[in-house]
């Protein structure tokens, strides 16, 4: 039986640096992490083109590439996600009422 090998997928939407969200996964060219898309369309249940609505400097490539980012590092933004989550969290509730 032959074991499976596993396959690098190139993410050409996302970036890591030092210099950006302290190193925190983005969507390239913004400033816009991983986990708040994951935040948003996961846990808060908006769909990509509600997303893409909102946020209009983002197009859905960019969302599904993230989304296919989150699954790949699932543990790594879920530690970013739960350490963020209660900030995340006050600014959808401050959005909300303006």
């Amino acid at each position: 039986m032959a074991t499976a090998q596993k396959v690098k997928i190139k993410h050409p939407y996302i970036v890591s640096s030092e210099k950006r969200c302290g190193g925190s996964p983005i969507i390239a060219g913004t400033k816009f992490p991983v986990r708040s898309i994951v935040f948003y369309i996961l846990k808060q249940g908006i769909t990509p083109e509600e997303l893409v609505k909102e946020f209009t400097h983002l197009n859905l490539s960019q969302i599904y590439d993230a989304l296919s980012y989150y699954y790949e590092h699932k543990e790594q933004i879920d530690k970013e996600l739960s350490a963020c989550e209660s900030s995340l969290r006050e600014q959808v509730e401050e959005a909300t009422h303006v």
